[in-house]
């Protein structure tokens, strides 16, 4: 693993733990050319997967991307990161248990969209006002009010 300071080539292995979900492996390395000590993360990958846009571009999936929209969304709000990378986990496996190697990008937002009501109500509703786009304040307060009916529930 190249240092991230001095870009030497080569880090040894310091240490080894699986994280809280157990979903990958925090290792704590140290380069062998000026000390400096980091982390790494690694995670299985079953499959590669590319995300097909509504303009019809495709891009690979990106996890961190998937995981700042979410993380922005939870903004000041009482979600932990475990929690934010449970649900990227849980988004990611089941994308990857699928069976397809593309997938729409719509059903991406639709897997966030169910994890974040599930999660909080108001990083869910700021997530949705960008996916659904939002155009005008009555539709921000239409879609808060049914969320609101169904909490009633």
């Amino acid at each position: 693993m190249r240092c991230p300071f001095c870009f030497h080539a080569d880090s040894q292995v310091k240490d080894s733990r699986p994280t809280e979900d157990g979903a990958s492996i925090r290792r704590r390395r140290q380069c062998e050319s000026c000390g400096a000590r980091f982390s790494t993360f690694e995670r299985v990958q079953l499959r590669d997967l590319t995300v097909v846009k509504k303009n019809g571009d495709r891009q690979a999936f990106d996890r961190s991307k998937l995981e700042q929209s979410i993380s922005i969304s939870a903004r000041k709000r009482p979600v932990t990161t475990e929690q934010i990378e449970r649900l990227v986990s849980s988004i990611q496996r089941q994308l990857e248990t699928s069976g397809e190697s593309e997938i729409n990008a719509a059903r991406v937002g639709e897997m966030v969209m169910d994890g974040l009501q599930q999660l909080d109500s108001v990083a869910y509703i700021r997530f949705a006002s960008v996916y659904k786009d939002f155009r005008e304040a009555k539709d921000f307060e239409e879609f808060a009010g049914n969320v609101a009916e169904q909490e009633g529930e």
